[in-house]
């Protein structure tokens, strides 16, 4: 979506890749949406540092969203950390590394 010269992208979190934060629920992971914002910043970190300027996150409790005044940053980000997501040990990997919020 694009918005004032900024563009974004959201999830409403519940259902998506649950099984992924139930491993850490203990911890106090609930898969709100500053749980992803917590696993999207170590994927940036990581996997895509050269965005890691151009991306931001305005999370709420049951949605996730990533925005950016680059749009084609957003887009690039956007794909890989779904392509990403669809990878489950890459994503469990990348999850055992992410912090509470």
């Amino acid at each position: 979506m694009e918005y004032e010269g900024n563009f974004s992208v959201s999830l409403t979190v519940g259902e998506y890749k649950e099984e992924v934060f139930r491993r850490r629920r203990e911890e106090g992971f609930l898969g709100t949406g500053y749980d992803w914002t917590s696993l999207a910043l170590v994927f940036l970190t990581e996997k895509q540092p050269e965005l890691d300027e151009s991306i931001d996150f305005d999370p709420e409790a049951d949605t996730f969203c990533a925005y950016s005044s680059d749009g084609e940053a957003l887009k690039t980000f956007a794909l890989a950390f779904k392509a990403a997501c669809e990878d489950r040990k890459l994503i469990q990997d990348l999850f055992s590394r992410a912090e509470l919020d």
